[in-house]
């Protein structure tokens, strides 16, 4: 997310739509892994780190290459023609720039499987470290929208609703 954080203020347009892009994708791969762990967490009192690790990645993974192929119907339909190459790159760093948001919930499962913390404690760590991450891209998404401090709080609190609206849907579903 550094790339997308530190865009500079001359950026083109172009770049500034790229990094939306990706940072999107990210809200999205957040949101579904956030969605795996909370629904795992929640059914059952002896989660296998391993097979939790192997859901989330299997998830994620699905889910980034139907983005890939959404965006490649998509722009094919907008367009009436392939992607060029650098479009189609473009789409590829959407996609696994957005594994990024796995780092913690790996590491930490990674960690339960060999013991070194117990998988409740991997699970918690994991689900807070998405929040943050989504409360990151939410605060990067405000303070570039060139509105006044008060409105930037006012956007930054219905994302925040929006969220824990996502997260308590989530959690009705399971």
């Amino acid at each position: 997310m550094s790339d997308d954080a530190r865009l500079p203020a001359d950026a083109t347009e172009e770049e500034r739509r790229e990094a939306g892009d990706r940072l999107r994708e990210r809200i999205y791969v957040t949101f579904t892994a956030l969605a795996i762990l909370m629904a795992l967490n929640a059914h059952g009192e002896h989660l296998d780190p391993g097979t939790v690790l192997w859901t989330l990645l299997i998830s994620v993974v699905g889910v980034l290459l139907a983005g890939l192929a959404s965006d490649l119907v998509s722009h094919m339909i907008a367009h009436n023609t392939l992607p060029s190459a650098r479009e189609f790159r473009h789409m590829l760093a959407v996609a696994s720039r957005a594994l990024g948001v796995l780092v913690v919930p790996a590491v930490m499962l990674l960690l339960a499987l060999f013991g070194v913390v117990q998988v409740r404690t991997a699970m918690v760590v994991a689900i807070v470290a998405l929040i943050a991450s989504l409360a990151v891209v939410a605060r990067i998404a405000v303070s570039r929208a060139g509105i006044a401090g008060w409105k930037q709080l006012v956007v930054l609190a219905v994302l925040v609703a929006l969220g824990v609206l996502v997260v308590f849907l989530e959690q009705l579903a399971h």
